[in-house]
């Protein structure tokens, strides 16, 4: 007889933990979630640390769509560790990851607590708001962590550069849904609304302002497309944006949408997606535009710098630079041909190198070649 066939390895139990602000970084770790799911070789589950803008809607929609979520404290830090703690307690992960600062530090206080046998850290943005003392509780983890990932070679980069251990510090880049843009080809961006896209929440990281001074600059120069900004976020940032479309005079061609349900759809029906911003990690909603056979334009930080190719893919602008940026979409409101060759380009690149399933394929053989090599407990 021979011998007996080995049992199939269970599932290896995942928790990602990340903001309840349903940013960048809680649609990535969402995305895992729901591809672990469809996946088999994971059981994961994803931990929310709550805040005060957090939608419970949108949570319970979650969970009525089967994605396993749940809350945990967000009021002080020590709560947040201590009920993530108490999770992992009770769930008995292989693998807690944390994603985006500051919550990768209060993660792994709670999974070295909850004795969790696999950390990793995901960082979303390549710059953060470290103080010395940060830094050394980040340094202290490190050690301790199985794996450090930034969300591009450029927050890699700013990794290593912050004294991150390379040997195990490495780049995964965001990817997203490419089906929701399927059709993008069937607007020809002749066609299009010759108008400008901005889907961001509004919040210190992101450059609203700046925009909106191009956009004043453009009306000068005898040109008024109308601006789109989809996004929530800080309610003191938005007034501060609507103040600002006021006193420059430009409010009659400013939306402010709030949560837009169908990006998608918004962006494929005009012509350029623009992400004005001060720092950036790999900016989902740039890679949407592209994705939508949008001309995109972007301020040249870390994480936008390497998704565009200036001239080829898109347009860099100098950071927080409202007559650059007013130059760059001048040229291409006026000169819709070369806008339309940057924008296909742009799509191309995407369906190349920026998927949805190139992200969740590289997280998920990375997580399990981190199995433990004994079961949790």
């Amino acid at each position: 007889m021979g011998a007996p066939a080995a049992s199939p390895a269970r599932p290896l139990r995942v928790i990602h933990f990340v903001t309840g602000g349903f940013s960048g970084a809680t649609q990535v770790a969402l995305d895992l979630v729901r591809a672990a799911l469809d996946g088999g070789t994971q059981a994961p589950l994803l931990a929310l640390r709550r805040k005060r803008q957090t939608p419970l809607a949108r949570v319970a929609q979650l969970q009525r769509e089967g994605v396993p979520v749940r809350l945990v404290p967000g009021w002080s830090h020590a709560a947040t560790v201590w009920s993530l703690a108490r999770l992992c307690r009770e769930l008995e992960p292989d693998v807690l990851v944390c994603h985006g600062f500051s919550d990768h530090l209060w993660g792994r206080y709670a999974g070295l607590l909850a004795g969790v046998p696999v950390l990793v850290h995901v960082e979303h943005n390549s710059r953060e708001r470290y103080t010395r003392w940060r830094l050394a509780q980040a340094h202290w983890l490190a050690r301790r962590t199985a794996a450090i990932v930034g969300c591009s070679e450029g927050v890699r980069r700013q990794l290593l550069a912050l004294g991150f251990p390379a040997e195990r510090t490495l780049a995964i880049s965001n990817g997203i849904r490419t089906a929701p843009f399927a059709d993008a080809e069937l607007h020809p961006y002749a066609a299009r609304t010759p108008g400008i896209v901005m889907a961001a929440r509004f919040a210190r990281q992101k450059d609203h302002p700046t925009l909106l001074r191009a956009l004043a600059l453009l009306r000068q120069r005898g040109l008024c497309p109308p601006l789109l900004l989809a996004g929530q976020g800080s309610r003191r940032h938005l007034q501060t944006a609507q103040a600002l479309a006021q006193e420059l005079g430009v409010q009659d061609q400013v939306r402010f949408l709030g949560h837009c349900p169908d990006v998608p759809g918004l962006l494929m029906s005009h012509q350029i997606c623009v992400l004005s911003s001060h720092y950036e990690g790999m900016p989902l909603s740039l890679v949407e535009g592209m994705a939508a056979g949008c001309a995109v334009v972007g301020s040249a930080v870390p994480g936008i710098q390497e998704l565009i190719e200036d001239g080829v893919t898109g347009r860099l602008v100098a950071h927080a630079d409202a007559p650059a940026l007013a130059d760059a979409l001048e040229q291409l409101l006026r000169d819709p041909a070369a806008a339309a060759a940057l924008a296909r380009r742009a799509r191309e690149e995407v369906m190349h190198r920026y998927r949805l399933e190139d992200m969740t394929g590289a997280y998920e053989r990375l997580l399990l070649s981190l199995r433990p090599a004994a079961p949790t407990r």
